[in-house]
């Protein structure tokens, strides 16, 4: 007997998905937490396992098609049903079969064939452009083309072209507002138009704060293990919201209570290959300085990759948005709803500033942009805390000295 396989919640508000790319095909055999099929959500690549052994029976959706969260998304004929129903001689084969794979030489090459790795959105635009994949160089992962592959492809043959030829193929392209775009583009006008924003700006003298960088790198960093300024930020944020605990709760959708989230779980927004995600380390309060930095490198590799843990998108309670690594000194982020408050750091500029003595002296100079809920928090409120925040970052022994303390 056939059982589906229904697509289960794969992330927060999550109602559909497109089908990238099927691991397997009908009449596959396939065991439990073998990967079958993976999808584009709002956020993210996700790679969906099989929940048994068995046999592939039916696949209910092509790639490119949108298949929806709690619908069946393929068929299994589940392993004892399938033995049971088989004959002798049959299985016989399938175990010869499974011997002589048993067999081959671990270190054999192996061949990956079929259409080239890529995302739906390259094909369209592949499509669009009457170009060959197969033709193109890939530089993702295991060979993967990618979108910046497309664009220096087309880039090339434009270069190759003649004037009158450049002429004659300008025209208007047009192409849909889908996935994460559209997502993302949904949840800023939902957050624009429900949370009266106000915004905080400030100046931070980050100078000491890259010395003890330095000294975490020198003392505990690798080649595997980079550690940033991003773990320092976030540690010092849970230390002031351990002060200033409104800054980490969320009102419900009627507006009449407020919770106060025991959890500090950070969001840091990273710019990935499939959008803009904002996975966020969990309980950070818990966790020591370079736990917290190892968790970035996790968190980053994986967003930037765009296959990612749903359960990494969800529950976040605080967002920093660090913005300043592409440039641009501020910004007016936009409050990651139900959150209450989300900061920008703007780059980081060596600039002239006065010492105790009035000498002129170059220090490392950073802008923070904040925009808070009005409705949950004031301007003097968001001020204060930025001000114990803005402290153990300008005086890491007094992040530090808090943490012993905790």
């Amino acid at each position: 007997m056939n059982k589906d396989f229904i697509l289960p919640d794969i992330g927060e508000g999550i109602v559909e998905c497109e089908v990238i790319e099927w691991k397997v095909k009908e009449g596959d055999l396939i065991e439990e937490d073998q990967i079958v099929v993976d999808v584009s959500t709002d956020k993210a690549i996700v790679e969906i396992p099989s929940m048994y052994n068995g046999r592939v029976t039916k696949l209910y959706y092509q790639e490119s098609d949108t298949a929806e969260v709690h619908k069946p998304l393929f068929a299994i004929e589940v392993e004892g049903e399938l033995h049971a129903r088989q004959p002798l001689e049959e299985g016989n084969k399938s175990e010869s079969k499974i011997e002589s794979a048993a067999e081959a030489p671990a270190s054999a090459p192996v061949a990956i064939t079929g259409k080239v790795l890529t995302t739906p959105a390259v094909r369209k635009m592949a499509r669009e452009h009457s170009l060959d994949l197969a033709t193109i160089p890939g530089t993702g992962k295991q060979g993967r083309v990618l979108k910046e592959d497309v664009l220096a492809y087309l880039n090339q043959k434009v270069h190759k072209q003649t004037p009158t030829a450049q002429l004659n193929s300008i025209e208007d392209r047009r192409e849909p507002i889908k996935g994460v775009r559209k997502i993302m583009a949904e949840r800023m006008a939902d957050s624009m138009a429900t949370i009266p924003h106000f915004t905080f700006i400030d100046e931070l003298d980050i100078t000491e704060l890259i010395s003890l960088r330095a000294d975490l790198i020198k003392n505990h960093g690798s080649e595997e293990f980079k550690i940033t300024l991003m773990p320092l930020f976030i540690k010092a944020l849970s230390l002031a919201i351990n002060e200033f605990p409104i800054l980490n709760s969320r009102a419900n959708s009627e507006f009449t209570e407020l919770t106060y989230l025991a959890s500090h779980n950070i969001g840091m927004a990273v710019d990935g290959k499939t959008g803009l995600l904002v996975p966020n380390i969990k309980n950070v309060q818990q966790l020591r300085l370079l736990d917290v930095a190892r968790e970035v490198n996790r968190l980053t590799e994986a967003a930037r990759s765009g296959v990612i843990n749903p359960a990494d998108l969800a529950g976040g309670s605080i967002t920093i948005s660090n913005i300043g690594v592409i440039g641009g000194t501020a910004a007016m982020p936009i409050i990651n709803k139900p959150e209450v408050a989300i900061v920008a750091l703007g780059k980081i500029q060596k600039l002239p500033r006065f010492d105790a003595n009035n000498n002129v002296v170059s220090r490392s100079i950073l802008t923070v942009s904040w925009s808070g809920d009005h409705r949950v928090i004031d301007g003097g409120t968001i001020a204060r805390f930025n001000k114990l925040w803005k402290q153990y970052l300008e005086q890491p022994q007094t992040m530090l000295l808090a943490m012993l303390e905790l």
